[in-house]
C-alpha cells in the first residue's frame, strides 16, 4: 500500500455511521475492462454488424448499457489518468500522450481509485496497457523499477509502460521486467531521435525487414517484424511477440481472479487490453476471422477476451457480486500509423457509429464510447440508459459505494461526480455537465443535452489520420437530442445560450473544483 500522504485516505477518521471494512467482504468484487481505441460503433450493442461482439453484447443483454457515457478525452493517456485520480486531464499540464521513458504522471501518495479501494479492504491489481509513466527520472530497465502503479494503490501490476507501437516492447511484473536474461546486453530505451542506437535495424533503413509497414511515423525499432516508436537494444529476451499479447495479458488478469476467490476480501482489477491500438497483429485464431481486416479481427479477439473473463468470473462462482464494467479510452482510428488495410476495408462500417470524429477530436466520436455496467446482484439486466457519465465519476462513485467518500481529502478527486445511482441504473440523472478535451488538450463543455466548442484555429481534418478535428473559427453549439451527428450549428441561433456555457467553461478552466458544484 502507498505510504499515506498529503492527498491519502490513510488517517481519515471514521465519521458515525460509517461501515465498518472489516466486514469487506461483503463488498462487490470491481473488474473494469478499458479497451484502446475501441469506437461507440464497433460493437454489437452499439449498432455494428460487421463485427461479431457476442461477448460484449451479452454483457449489454445482462446488465446496463449506456448511451451517454465518455472518457475525459480523446487520447489514451489523459483519459486513463482521469479514470485512475478522478480529475480533469487538462489540471496536469503532464497529462498528454506520453512516452515510455517519461516519469511516473500520477504522484506517489494521490488518492487514485485503486488506493481508495485498498483503504476499503480490496486487493488491487493492473493488467494490461499503462501509458502513464514510470520513475521518476531516467530509468534502469535492469533493475528494480520505482514509482510504478504499485506505488499510486496497486497490490499487483502485470504492464506494458506505454502503447503496443512504442518501445520498451517488453512486460513489467511489479518492479522488474519479465525474462530478462543476464546473457542478453542490457535493455536500453531512447526517445531521442539524433541519438539512435548504431547497428539496431530501424523501420526507415530496413523496411524489408517488416512484415507491417508503417504509414507515417514508427519508423525506429524494428521489434518482431514491426517498427515502433523510439529506440531500444539488448535485453531481447525479453521483446515480447504482438500476436500472443492478448492471450498473456487474459491468463495474468484470471489468474489474479482465481487468486482471490477464497479470499474474505473483495478485488478490484483494471483490466486495460491492448485491442485495437496499432500495430494490430491478432492471434493465429482471429487473423481472417472478419472481412475488416487486421482492424476488425483484433477486436473479435477482444471481445473473445471478454468472454473468457466472464466464462471465469461464472466458473469461478463470482459473478453474481461481481461489478463489471466494459468502456474505451478514446474513439476510433483507422490508419493510425500502419498500412493494415484497416481504411480500405471498412466499407460500411462506421467505427464512431452516428456520430462525428474519433480519435484526437473534439467531436462527440472523441470521448463518447460503449459503456457496460454488469452487477447481477443489483443491477436489472437488459436495459439501456441516457444518464450523462464519465470514466472520471468512477472514483467518487465507488467511494460511495464502499463508504469511502465522507472519507475523502477535500483536494481529492475534484472533478468525480457521485453518480451511483445511475450507474445502477437506480435513475436517469448523471452528471449535468461535462469537460472533455482533445490531443491538443483545447476542451468543450457539455451541459445537459448541449455541447459547446469554442472558436479554435487549425485544420477542419487531421492530416494522415483523416478524422475531423472539431476546430471552427467561429463558436459552434449543438443540441444533441436532435443532432447526434453534430450537422446543425446552432450557435447562431442560441447567442445567450453561447455566452452563458463560454462563461461556465471560462470558470471551470479558472479552477473551479467539479465534485461539489454544479456540474454534480
Amino acid at each position: 500500500m502507498p505510504a499515506s500522504g498529503p492527498h491519502s485516505c490513510a488517517g481519515q477518521p471514521k465519521k458515525a455511521g460509517s461501515p465498518d471494512f472489516s466486514n469487506s467482504s461483503a463488498l462487490p468484487n470491481i473488474i473494469i475492462m478499458y479497451a484502446d481505441d475501441l469506437g461507440y460503433g464497433d460493437v454489437g450493442c452499439y449498432g455494428a454488424t460487421a463485427i461479431p461482439t457476442p461477448n460484449i453484447d451479452r454483457l449489454a443483454r445482462e446488465g446496463l448499457q449506456f448511451t451517454n457515457g465518455y472518457a475525459a478525452a480523446s487520447t489514451c493517456t489523459p483519459s486513463r489518468y482521469s479514470l485512475l485520480t478522478g480529475s480533469y486531464p487538462w489540471r496536469n499540464e503532464r497529462a498528454r500522450i506520453l512516452p515510455a521513458d517519461a516519469p511516473l504522471l500520477i504522484t506517489p501518495g494521490t488518492v487514485t481509485l485503486p488506493s481508495m479501494l485498498q483503504e476499503a479492504g480490496y486487493t488491487t491489481a493492473v493488467v494490461g496497457k499503462w501509458h502513464l509513466g514510470l520513475g521518476d527520472g531516467k530509468i534502469d530497465w535492469n533493475g528494480e523499477l520505482q514509482h510504478t502503479p504499485l506505488d499510486i494503490g496497486f497490490d499487483y501490476a502485470f504492464i506494458m509502460p506505454a502503447t503496443n507501437d512504442r518501445v520498451p516492447c517488453v512486460y513489467i511484473e511489479n518492479r522488474r521486467v519479465v525474462g530478462l536474461d543476464p546473457a542478453d546486453p542490457p535493455l536500453e530505451v531512447t526517445y531521442d531521435q539524433n541519438q539512435p542506437f548504431p547497428g539496431v535495424p530501424t523501420g526507415k533503413d530496413h523496411p524489408e525487414l517488416l512484415k507491417m509497414k508503417y504509414s507515417h511515423g514508427h519508423d525506429m525499432t524494428i521489434v518482431n517484424g514491426v517498427s515502433r516508436i523510439g529506440y531500444m537494444r539488448g535485453g531481447t529476451s525479453a521483446w515480447w511477440k504482438d500476436e500472443e499479447m492478448a492471450e498473456v495479458l487474459l491468463d495474468k488478469a484470471i489468474s489474479f481472479v482465481s487468486e482471490q476467490r477464497d479470499r474474505h476480501q473483495p478485488f478490484f482489477l483494471y483490466y486495460a487490453f491492448h485491442q485495437p491500438h496499432v500495430p494490430r497483429l491478432p492471434g493465429p485464431r482471429f487473423a481472417g476471422a472478419t472481412k475488416l481486416g487486421p482492424r476488425g479481427d483484433v477486436i473479435a479477439e477482444l471481445d473473445w477476451c471478454v468472454g473468457e473473463m466472464l466464462n471465469a468470473l461464472d466458473r469461478l462462482g463470482l459473478a453474481e457480486n461481481t461489478i463489471v464494467i466494459f468502456s474505451s479510452d478514446n474513439g476510433p482510428v483507422l490508419d493510425d500509423g500502419y498500412v493494415d488495410g484497416a481504411v480500405e476495408l471498412c466499407g460500411d462500417h462506421r467505427p464512431a457509429g452516428p456520430m462525428r470524429g474519433g480519435k484526437y477530436s473534439l467531436l462527440d466520436g472523441g470521448t463518447r464510447v460503449p459503456f457496460i455496467l454488469r452487477w447481477p446482484q443489483r443491477v436489472a439486466p437488459g436495459r439501456r440508459s441516457s444518464a450523462l457519465v464519465c470514466h472520471t465519476d468512477f472514483l467518487a462513485s465507488f467511494a460511495a459505494l464502499t463508504g469511502m467518500l465522507p472519507h475523502l481529502p477535500p483536494e481529492a478527486a475534484p472533478d468525480s461526480c457521485q453518480v451511483l445511482p445511475a450507474l445502477l441504473g437506480e435513475t436517469e440523472t448523471g452528471r449535468r455537465e461535462l469537460v472533455t478535451e482533445d490531443t491538443a488538450a483545447r476542451t468543450l463543455l457539455r451541459q445537459d443535452n448541449w455541447v459547446y466548442i469554442p472558436p479554435y484555429p487549425g485544420p477542419a481534418v487531421r492530416r494522415h489520420t483523416n478524422i475531423e478535428t472539431g476546430y471552427l473559427s467561429e463558436p459552434q453549439l449543438y443540441n444533441l437530442d436532435a443532432d447526434i451527428g453534430q450537422q446543425r450549428n446552432l450557435a447562431a441561433a442560441y447567442p445567450q445560450k453561447v455566452k452563458e456555457m463560454a462563461e461556465r467553461l471560462e470558470t471551470i478552466l479558472a479552477g473551479e473544483r467539479t465534485r461539489d458544484g454544479d456540474a454534480c
